[in-house]
């Protein structure tokens, strides 16, 4: 499942709830000026309270925030990690 995951959350069998979350992360960090009240709402009938869908909002804003960062200050990838995010093989 990590696998399927790390190539496209999409079509890795995640439940309903999980699949809103991600959306709705994704959808945060690519075009957060377009999250609506509706957006919220979508993560509430999913089963998610003000608590969840708040570090849900922390979490992406802070990964947001601090690779924004690294950018800005050309801060190098770590030659560890791999493109989708996993560690290289060699390094394990």
């Amino acid at each position: 499942m990590v696998d399927r995951f790390a190539r496209d959350w999409r079509s890795a069998g995640l439940d309903d709830p999980t699949n809103a979350l991600l959306v709705f992360a994704e959808r945060l960090t690519d075009d957060c000026a377009s999250v609506a009240p509706e957006d919220i709402e979508e993560l509430r009938s999913h089963g998610f309270d003000d608590q969840g869908i708040s570090s849900c909002v922390q979490v992406v804003a802070y990964f947001n925030y601090i690779n924004r960062i690294a950018e800005g200050l050309g801060v190098p990838m770590e030659d560890w990690i791999e493109d989708d995010g996993r560690i290289a093989s060699w390094h394990e």
